[in-house]
């Protein structure tokens, strides 16, 4: 079965209306129509459009907007995602990265004590890089953003010490001694990447098992049917990383 173009299935709902906040046996302030919520901020993610145009049947935008500012800050969206990633299948997992243009809106964010929002200068204009890894299956399991400019390393630094896999599949990209292959080595785990040309010792790899990179490639398509999220609209990056964890929560919810 697959997600709902502009909504949640009933199954899908109930695999994480229970993580939510003011769900039903939790001390606190009650949710108003939860579902109702989640299903505003997918449709404006998936559709690209500016909040104010969301359809009338999701109530007042700015309320809509104003409560996924206040759970992206929370971690809301990025613990209803790690929940899910719980079930991930570490036989293997995978990194890479993918390009995202900044719209020209997404640029002027406040700059409240100098947070980075992670949109800088590359070929083409201003962007923003996803850092993405994968387990065996295909599914998310870890993010991080930096500028568009920014090295694939950068994300490397952050995302592999968190695999719980063994081995870990990337392109030569990640061919890099002291900040890749060295610290796999130290933690036990086995690295499927190809050597770069300019190797005087060319290392030997698992070429059958590198033919499953293409999961990751798999992925980026998937989550780039957000338009929102192909093309960044969002002025800070904890708003745009929040977007990013509820569209992986529905990839996992297929």
């Amino acid at each position: 079965m697959s997600v709902r173009r502009y909504g949640l299935r009933d199954d899908q709902w109930a695999r994480m209306k229970d993580v939510l906040p003011g769900r039903d046996g939790v001390v606190g302030r009650p949710a108003m129509n939860n579902r109702l919520f989640v299903e505003a901020v997918l449709y404006r993610y998936r559709a690209g459009i500016p909040w104010r145009d969301l359809p009338e049947r999701f109530g007042d935008f700015r309320a809509v907007h104003t409560r996924f500012s206040r759970w992206a800050a929370r971690g809301v969206l990025k613990e209803i995602f790690e929940h899910l990633a719980k079930d991930a299948d570490n036989e293997y997992a995978m990194i890479d990265s993918t390009i995202v243009r900044a719209h020209q809106h997404s640029a002027g964010a406040r700059k409240k004590g100098a947070v980075p929002q992670a949109i800088g200068p590359s070929k083409g204009g201003l962007s923003t890089k996803i850092h993405t890894t994968v387990d065996a299956l295909g599914n998310p399991i870890g993010f991080h953003l930096t500028e568009g400019q920014a090295c694939e390393l950068d994300g490397a630094d952050v995302l592999l010490p968190l695999l719980e896999a063994r081995t870990v599949i990337a392109d030569k990209g990640f061919d890099a001694d002291k900040r890749v292959l060295e610290p796999l080595k130290e933690a036990g785990k086995k690295a499927i990447i190809p050597p770069r040309a300019n190797r005087k010792v060319q290392r030997e790899y698992d070429k059958e098992l590198y033919k499953a990179r293409h999961l990751i490639e798999n992925f980026f398509a998937k989550l780039k049917l957000f338009r929102c999220i192909a093309t960044r609209y969002d002025k800070t990056a904890k708003n745009f990383l929040a977007a990013i964890h509820l569209a992986a929560t529905t990839i996992w919810l297929n």
